[in-house]
């Protein structure tokens, strides 16, 4: 419902005589006030209060119904909700509806607290006689009306309609307002209110079932679904299903039917503007860009200039300490070296050459390893090149003592070249990464980590095959097992094959294995692994090591995975994804006419009572001792009023449903009143202006005189 501006006060007051009466339907959702003898009410707002607190001064003020938003942006409203007068629909809250009345009388332009006007208020069915008691108090001590009447709305609506020609003299009312919904039959014009029937379910569960159904559906846009836009919704959109079920399972298949029922409410939404860089922003990106890389290149230029500068003047001091050795006498050398720091001149001369090697290499150049024995090589192992017969027995055990010792050095020394060349290799790998990185650094760090992703996928597998055994080998073995038999390919499975013959045949006699040239080739062949699984294993553990490392230097939200949860699936952090204009719709399908149904089925929000239906079936029993033919003409007349008989495909499902529970062929006709809302009010108008509206109401000195037990067996007749 949208919000509607304070109306304007009434200024032809006092042109209007004292006898005309002012007419107020007094409904659970708006509130009417008007002049009987007019088409439409002067005064229409909703029946709530609200209580906020002004932002500046702090003062509680009071606003009555509808209030324009302009306005109310200098109230505070978070601590403050509206308030209605009634309870289902019956009013009792009367300091709420005193300032409803205040507000209704101060717009028809009445001066001061006194009404010189008769007043006739509209009410329920069956309403309450303290409800009524404390109506006629309010209306006679606060503002002194001269005289007042009461009528229920529904009949004052059949009886507008009846005559307008909608409905006969003897019918049937179905009333489903705000809150609640009636049923009154109607006998030679007067309503039979012991034969009414009413249920607990109107337009406001509807909407509020909507809301709540929308609410959960979009829970992103709960501030976007007001009660406001959920009953303006309600009135556009939804309709009442001639067949709840066969209407339901349209929608269940997803039918071309059920996509043109759908309808779609666009939120407010702002496409985001995607605006290509202009060429001024790329230049300043790319200078920045430039800048940076430039910085990155100055810092490591300096660091390496002053690496080089600290080996330089180490590499000087060494070759000054040998220039020095050299003019020491051979018997000071051993004092001399003590000073220095340094065992030998051999050490000295080492130190000269790895700080040559590391100035070479900080330099950009290429580190040659000479591959030569030291001058004394010779001298220290002079027997290698001589041959066996021209060595004696302690010389033959001397030659292989030299020869173990020289091969050791060899392969120690190979071993240290093959160190060297590794960690060049590695010194190289890093430095084209750092360049890479320089140039694009988004892009290598996207790089490195789908590197990070394959390598840990590819070892991940690897130790969840070797573990359950999920080898194929050629065969679709796809059994998951982790037997011993499962988990060995075919090279593991000949070895044993070949361990288990020979075992089998040693195991007869004496066990001989090894006495024979075989049994070693045998025992060669067991013993080397041809695992071709296995191959590569080393080097992508070590490679996906020094990926983590660089991750962890370059990346702050790197974190590494535990060793204990390698085996498990990690969910991937969803990526972030744009919002569309889809994502500020809201599609209405199935609760175009799942929120109605209520009407019919009001056990589907909790509600044990009967339907509209099923109403007017027990409204029609309970008359009283029916004369022949009066549920005939009743079922001939059924008119439907109240703001919730809007909804399209009313008329239908009512009909169909009163069909049901009458005998076969009866004659039923549902008609919808001329203006379902409107209609009480004009009606009651109508009614006011009649001769005989005098003899209906009680006046002030009645309600002092007789009271309370007067209004007890106050009945209003409305064939006047």
């Amino acid at each position: 419902m949208p919000y509607i501006t304070r109306p304007l006060r009434q200024s032809d007051y006092k042109k209007i005589p004292t006898s005309c009466p002012i007419v107020i339907d007094n409904g659970g959702s708006n509130f009417r006030i008007g002049w009987a003898g007019e088409y439409d009410p002067r005064l229409t707002f909703r029946n709530v209060v609200q209580r906020p607190r002004h932002k500046t001064t702090g003062e509680t003020v009071t606003i009555v119904g509808d209030h324009d938003p302009a306005l109310m942006r200098y109230f505070d409203c978070t601590r403050s909700s509206y308030r209605s007068a009634f309870d289902s629909n019956v009013v009792y809250q009367f300091e709420i509806m005193e300032y409803i009345l205040d507000y209704g009388f101060e717009r028809m332009g009445v001066d001061g607290s006194q009404v010189e006007h008769p007043v006739l208020v509209t009410e329920c069915a069956c309403n309450p006689v303290q409800s009524r008691s404390k109506m006629a108090e309010l209306l006679f001590e606060s503002y002194g009306v001269p005289s007042l009447a009461f009528g229920v709305d529904a009949a004052f609506s059949y009886k507008y309609n009846q005559d307008l020609g909608l409905c006969n003299n003897d019918g049937l009312a179905i009333c489903s307002g705000f809150s609640t919904s009636h049923v009154i039959p109607f006998v030679g014009g007067e309503p039979i209110f012991e034969a009414c029937c009413r249920t607990n379910v109107g337009g406001y569960h509807v909407t509020d079932y909507l809301k709540q159904l929308l609410s959960l559906k979009y829970p992103n846009h709960i501030s976007s679904i007001t009660w406001e836009k959920v009953e303006e919704l309600k009135m556009e959109h939804c309709y009442v299903a001639p067949d709840y079920a066969s209407e339901a399972r349209i929608f269940q298949k997803e039918e071309k039917e059920a996509e043109e029922k759908i309808r779609c409410w666009q939120l407010p939404w702002v496409p985001p503007i995607e605006e290509s860089p202009s060429e001024g922003e790329i230049a300043r990106k790319a200078a920045i860009k430039e800048k940076q890389g430039q910085r990155l290149r100055e810092m490591a230029a300096a660091k390496r200039y002053s690496r080089i500068t600290e080996l330089e003047n180490e590499l000087q001091g060494l070759e000054f300490l040998l220039q020095q050795l050299e003019n020491v006498e051979e018997d000071d050398v051993p004092s001399f070296l003590v000073e220095t720091g340094y065992g030998s001149k051999q050490e000295i001369e080492s130190a000269v050459v790895k700080v040559t090697q590391s100035l070479r290499k900080a330099k950009g150049e290429q580190v040659e390893i000479e591959e030569k024995l030291e001058p004394s090589t010779a001298e220290k192992f002079p027997l290698i090149n001589v041959p066996d017969n021209m060595l004696s027995p302690e010389q033959l055990k001397e030659k292989k003592k030299q020869l173990f010792l020289k091969t050791t050095s060899e392969g120690r020394q190979r071993a240290k070249q093959k160190r060297f060349e590794e960690e060049q290799q590695r010194e190289r790998q890093n430095q084209q990464d750092e360049e890479k990185r320089l140039e694009n650094p988004e892009l290598y760090l996207e790089q490195l980590r789908a590197k990070h992703r394959e390598l840990s996928e590819k070892v991940e597998q690897r130790k969840r095959l070797k573990t359950n055994g999920c080898r194929t080998n050629g065969n679709q073995n796809f059994s998951g097992g982790v037997g011993r038999g499962e988990r060995l390919n075919a090279a593991q499975k000949e070895r044993m094959r070949l361990l288990t013959t020979a075992a089998f045949d040693r195991g007869k006699g004496e066990d001989t294995f090894g006495v024979r040239d075989e049994d070693w080739q045998l025992y060669k062949l067991m013993s080397k692994d041809n695992d071709d699984d296995d191959e590569g294993q080393d080097e992508d553990e070590a490679e996906l090591a020094r990926i983590m490392s660089r991750l962890q230097d370059i990346d702050p939200t790197f974190v590494a995975k535990p060793e204990s949860s390698s085996f498990q699936p990690v969910a991937e952090i969803p990526r972030y994804r744009p919002l569309t204009r889809e994502d500020f719709q809201i599609i209405l399908g199935v609760e175009r006419f799942r929120c109605p149904e209520i009407l019919f089925q009001p056990n589907m929000i909790g509600i044990d009572q009967a339907g509209l239906d099923e109403m007017a079936g027990i409204s029609i029993r309970r008359l009283p001792s029916p004369a022949n033919g009066v549920e005939e003409r009743i079922t001939s007349s059924i008119l439907m009023t109240g703001g919730s008989c809007l909804f399209p495909g009313m008329v239908e499902r009512l009909e169909a449903g009163i069909r049901k529970i009458r005998p076969f062929e009866s004659p039923i006709r549902v008609v919808r009143a001329s203006d379902p809302v409107l209609d009480a009010w004009r009606g009651a108008a109508a009614y006011a202006v009649a001769t005989q509206f005098s003899y209906q109401t009680f006046s002030r000195q009645d309600y002092y005189e007789k009271g309370e037990d007067w209004l007890r067996r106050y009945r209003l007749s409305y064939t006047v």
